[in-house]
């Protein structure tokens, strides 16, 4: 697989190139590197997604964590904030969510959370990578009852509820939603935290089957939840994606709601009540060019990072903000949460919408979003190392910069959780920006596929 880590986590192929034998080693790995320093007896919490293949992988990193005394408490199906969350309510040591995300059922994944709930910085990864493919690790080998030892943790998605529930003030009776579950994660705790909150609540691709998790559903194909809305006369529609820690929207007439556009609604919102620290919002680098517009109309500082919610918490952490996220629905309430919540989002903007009475459609026009064409490329692990290198890739670059400089931005960056590389240019001009963008794309295709 080459380096292990991506921007969120380890992640490939379940059984072909995320193998057992490498869970299992990042397993041992991580509770070596994870709880150092720590309590004799270390404690882990393992959460998944609905893919069939976690619980393969389950196995082999509760294998993993118990070869060398570590305590694994099992979660079950519940979302990657959930993990993040529990694993301070439960003074657990770490967590681990086997999840891809959004991407398709054949691909799973391992994310890892040290004790405090944060996402793990670089050098921790790294070290954790490096004791993984050098074998460079001196691992305890307990016998007895010192090998660690399994539980479960029946209450897990109750909490979390709980918690979510705890984040507003006011029942969201009288709101007549949808909500798309992506066949993941959110099935577990979706129907519940609606109902509990009062709001009518159609709850769509919520029967997951091992394999149709992000199927032609969730927060990356948000047709059939746009036709929904419309057909039935809803209020607007919420989509989240494989472990619901992104989320999309769509609005009373089926138009989608992005996560600049959702950040765009809950900044005024915070601001007005005085809870965006410093009147800061933290984005990325691929944050639409109309939020940075709306952010001067209305005397906020922006900030952009890396692409990653990881990234945007560092900034917040940092600069000791409390409100940031990214276009494609990770969105993060340092108030609340640790990492991007999609079932957070959800609550927190229908909260906005029930104090102010206003449609979601009204709320969004604060923010005019600028035409923007996003390009993937399917590229090896080989192809994206040489495009940092490639000088005819570099040339065409700096070509559509300047033919983009003062109407608009071209960004182009290796995915890190996928196998592609993406080509972002935005602009005044749509004509304008399909054609540098699709320049540059055919530069890429010719040198790299």
């Amino acid at each position: 697989m080459g380096r292990l880590f991506g921007t969120d986590g380890v992640r490939g192929i379940a059984n072909t190139e995320l193998t057992c034998e490498l869970a299992f080693g990042i397993g041992k790995a991580a509770a070596l590197v994870l709880t150092k320093g720590g309590r004799r007896r270390p404690v882990v919490l393992i959460g998944s997604d609905t893919r069939a293949s976690s619980d393969m992988l389950d196995a082999a990193l509760t294998a993993g964590l118990c070869a060398v005394g570590a305590d694994v408490i099992r979660l079950g199906v519940i979302p990657t904030p959930a993990v993040a969350f529990l694993v301070g309510k439960y003074k657990a040591d770490a967590g681990i969510m086997i999840s891809a995300s959004h991407n398709p059922a054949e691909y799973n994944g391992i994310k890892l959370f040290s004790g405090d709930g944060y996402k793990l910085p670089d050098a921790l990864e790294e070290e954790i990578e490096q004791i993984v493919l050098d074998g460079d690790g001196a691992f305890p080998a307990p016998i007895g009852g010192e090998i660690g030892r399994v539980s479960e943790a029946p209450n897990a998605a109750k909490d979390y509820i709980d918690h979510l529930k705890s984040t507003v003030l006011y029942a969201l009776d009288g709101m007549h939603i949808a909500v798309d579950c992506a066949n993941g994660a959110a099935s577990a705790t979706a129907p519940r935290l609606f109902e509990e909150l009062h709001a009518k609540a159609e709850i769509l691709s919520h029967e997951p089957d091992g394999v149709n998790i992000n199927r032609d559903c969730g927060s990356t194909h948000l047709e059939a939840l746009s036709r929904y809305v419309v057909e039935h006369g809803l209020d607007l529609g919420v989509a989240f994606d494989g472990d619901a820690d992104r989320c999309l929207c769509v609005d009373e007439n089926g138009e989608e709601v992005d996560g600049d556009q959702i950040m765009a609604i809950c900044a005024i919102d915070m601001k007005e009540r005085g809870k965006l620290a410093g009147d800061t919002v933290v984005g990325t680098v691929m944050t639409n060019f109309g939020f940075t517009k709306f952010c001067k109309e209305n005397d906020l500082q922006y900030i952009a990072t890396k692409v990653g919610d990881r990234y945007v918490l560092e900034e917040l952490l940092l600069g000791e903000f409390s409100f940031g996220g990214e276009q494609s629905g990770h969105i993060i309430f340092r108030d609340f949460a640790t990492t991007g919540d999609g079932q957070l989002t959800a609550i927190q903007l229908l909260s906005y919408l029930k104090r102010s009475g206003a449609k979601l459609s009204e709320l969004k026009s604060i923010m005019t979003k600028y035409p923007q064409l996003t390009i993937n490329l399917e590229i090896s692990a080989e192809g994206k190392v040489k495009f940092y290198t490639n000088s005819a890739i570099k040339k065409a670059m700096a070509s559509a910069k300047k033919a983009l400089d003062g109407v608009g931005r071209i960004v182009v960056r290796p995915s890190g959780t996928e196998p592609l590389i993406r080509v972002m240019a935005e602009g005044d001009d749509p004509a304008l920006v399909k054609e540098q963008a699709e320049a540059v794309a055919s530069v890429i295709r010719e040198q790299l596929q």
